[in-house]
């Protein structure tokens, strides 16, 4: 496979200067991801009401929940590839992502169909409102119907990301938002489409976005693209030893965030369309995060790859001390602008009251979820994927969810940011404890052997590699 000029190689230079550089453009492409919600949440919060918003926001969460398996098992996608770059091993890169683009592939159209065939029976289940479920079902069966082309370009742009180019996805993303911005108010207001013309916008969106990702990957970056064909055997022990636990833990994400949705519900119509205005608000604090994570998930991978442990721990390092300083920094904003951000989606008093309670009183908790992102994102690296779906476990089943729901039971409406914020707190303290404490850095070699196809059993390390563990 050809290199290009936006490849970055993480195993030398230095890190905190490759970090900024390589993270930027990730923190620009999930920007530019997150503002699909914002825009269609914009268009429809003001041309159909609070209804449509509260519609938007339980929508979605049963969109990301679908959609969080096939997400998750990309991510070893992400692991994987990186390793195998690391390692300069052209032919297991090529295996392995062609392996995943077949299996992935037909994940994401399985349960695209389950999705369109009981979007009503899911949001029954959730409780949500009578006035909101016919908008909700109906945006939320036209967004499975293109629920393939959001995973397609998602996907195109992990691989991109694995190779050490973190720029090149912004093109597709940037084309995809444009031309959302330009169909919204067209389908909704032109079209009298209302709520199913934003969806039908984001779909058309993503299809050109994945189109115009997977041309240039083919003919310009060189990506070792094959036409998908069932693959061997070790490359499903892969999937099922990393990819299942992966999109297990982005599963147990997301359907924390649908149980914490069916507290919300319990409030009424205005705090749906609330807490719909300030999750929009949330995924925008939350990019640092998102983006650190993935970054040091690339670095680290390419590190571990060519067996440099000590930059492994200083990508940690660098890694936290940046997320902390960020996000304290867009906190504060957050906390000062709360009402008129929230006044951008939404215009109703009550409802503008309560999302604005919510950002002031969850805004600083946020650096603690962005240390546990960042040292999540070095486990994952490893290939450690059991202890990364026990740590989210932990985080949203044992923690987020439980607290949310007593502290709005002791304290009402308020008692939801304050639940979660609370669980953001203890979940850093148990990633800490991991990273310093967990086998963590021993599973990387099995990684490797299964992508190099020597048999899972025949774990050789050699006494090099066992005294740099020991030492790091």
């Amino acid at each position: 496979m050809k290199t290009y000029a936006n490849q970055i190689d993480f195993t030398d230079g230095k890190i905190a200067k490759k970090m900024v550089i390589y993270s930027w453009p990730i923190f620009l492409s999930n920007l530019l991801q997150t503002s699909y919600q914002l825009i269609d949440s914009l268009w429809v919060g003001n041309l159909i009401g609070p209804n449509g918003l509260g519609a938007i926001a339980i929508s979605g969460s049963v969109i990301f929940t679908i959609l969080s398996f096939i997400i998750g098992v990309n991510g070893a996608t992400l692991t994987v590839l990186s390793q195998r770059r690391g390692a300069n091993d052209k032919q297991g890169l090529q295996d392995s992502l062609n392996s995943f683009v077949f299996v992935l592939g037909g994940l994401a159209i399985a349960l695209g169909i389950i999705g369109l065939l009981f979007s009503g029976k899911i949001l029954e289940l959730l409780g949500t409102p009578e006035t909101i479920l016919p908008l909700a079902q109906t945006y939320l069966q036209i967004n499975f119907v293109g629920i393939l082309f959001l995973f397609g370009y998602n996907f195109i742009g992990t691989v991109l990301r694995a190779l050490g180019d973190s720029k090149t996805p912004i093109r597709f993303i940037s084309v995809a938002v444009v031309l959302n911005i330009i169909l919204n108010p067209i389908f909704i207001s032109v079209f009298d489409l209302g709520i199913n013309g934003a969806a039908y916008a984001t779909i058309i969106s993503q299809a050109t976005a994945f189109f115009y990702g997977l041309f240039f990957s083919i003919y310009k970056a060189g990506v070792p693209f094959t036409i998908p064909k069932l693959p061997e055997k070790k490359y499903f022990l892969v999937l099922l030893k990393l990819g299942l636990p992966s999109g297990l833990s982005m599963m147990a994400i997301s359907a924390g965030v649908l149980a914490i949705m069916s507290v919300v519900t319990g409030f009424g119509e205005e705090v749906v369309a609330g807490f719909g205005a300030v999750q929009r608000l949330d995924s925008l604090i939350m990019l640092p995060a998102l983006t650190l994570g993935s970054a040091v998930n690339s670095m680290a991978g390419q590190n571990i790859g060519a067996n440099l442990w000590q930059r492994v721990h200083d990508i940690a390092k660098q890694g936290i001390i940046l997320i902390i300083t960020i996000s304290l920094t867009i906190s504060t904003l957050i906390f000062i602008w709360a009402e008129p951000l929230v006044r951008m989606f939404i215009q109703d008093q009550s409802t503008v009251e309560f999302g604005t309670t919510y950002v002031r009183t969850i805004a600083f908790f946020y650096p603690f979820l962005g240390i546990n992102f960042v040292l999540n994102g070095i486990v994952r690296a490893s290939g450690a994927m059991v202890p990364v779906l026990i740590l989210n476990i932990i985080s949203f089943w044992i923690l987020r969810f439980p607290l949310t729901y007593l502290f709005s039971n002791w304290f009402g409406e308020v008692g939801i940011s304050l639940g979660m914020g609370a669980s953001f707190v203890i979940s850093s303290i148990v990633a800490m404890g991991y990273y310093f404490l967990g086998n963590w850095r021993n599973v990387s070699e099995k990684v490797d052997e299964m992508t190099r196809g020597n048999s899972i059993g025949e774990i050789a390390t050699t006494n090099e590699d066992d005294e740099c563990r020991k030492q790091h």
